[in-house]
């Protein structure tokens, strides 16, 4: 079995699709089953035998050429298919049904706008854009999601678009932060999830203090779960 192409492009042949890693001008290519290849790539506990049609690497699977175990050796130090089967699924390039592209960029989407409203502010108010601010931006932006890229590293590149057609930045704040002794534990765990500590004491009554560095888009919600952990007895100061 063998894959067809239409121009330049692969197309699915049968229920298979082609996986495909380059590295170092080299080219290794896998026929994977779409649907548990794609369940694989998002952390789905999946077998390799219900992925893979057969455990041949590829160096042009259209024309049947196989990759020579030099090549492999030297681009995954290693000649077992099953390895660089595992890498190739992990790292290379997966051919998608329109479907799963649709939910892969519609899941990433939600990842990359979550991280921008935790992460940025308004520079006019100080304040977080609502998330779906942040997504009508992209959307007027016309800015294309990447379905495979990384979403913290797409989040950094989508602000500075974003910028161009409104207030935004990327900023993290600093807090000067106390602790009563009698809510110490339990506030403590709020600072360690909410922020970065830079700095910190256990005071001799057993009260806590603390720098905190919190996401810009954080600061209400940090605040506002001290409180509510010390029924407002925690001492929250924001550093300039």
């Amino acid at each position: 079995m063998s894959p067809e192409m239409r121009g330049d492009k692969w197309v699915e042949l049968g229920n298979h699709v082609i996986a495909r890693y380059e590295k170092d001008g080299e080219n290794f290519e896998i026929l994977v089953e779409p649907n548990k290849a794609y369940d694989f790539r998002r952390g789905v506990n999946v077998s390799l035998d219900e992925i893979l049609e057969g455990f041949i690497i590829f160096e042009d699977l259209k024309h049947g050429k196989k990759a020579s175990p030099e090549s492999m050796e030297k681009v995954f130090g290693t000649k077992d298919p099953l390895i660089i089967a595992e890498k190739i699924l992990r790292e290379g390039t997966l051919q998608l049904t329109s479907e799963q592209r649709k939910k892969m960029i519609d899941e990433k989407k939600k990842r990359i706008i979550s991280i921008i409203a935790k992460n940025c502010v308004n520079p006019q108010t100080k304040l977080p854009h609502p998330p779906q601010r942040i997504e009508r931006g992209i959307e007027e932006a016309k800015i294309q999601i990447d379905p495979w890229r990384n979403p913290e590293e797409q989040a950094k590149d989508i602000v500075k678009k974003l910028q161009e057609i409104m207030p935004i930045r990327m900023e993290t704040a600093s807090f000067e932060v106390t602790i009563p002794a009698a809510f110490s534990g339990k506030a403590y765990n709020i600072v360690s999830q909410f922020g970065n500590i830079i700095k910190e004491s256990w005071n001799a009554d057993g009260s806590w203090t603390g720098v905190v560095e919190v996401p810009g888009g954080m600061q209400t919600t940090f605040i506002d779960s001290l409180n509510k952990a010390t029924k407002g007895s925690a001492i929250v100061k924001k550093k300039q």
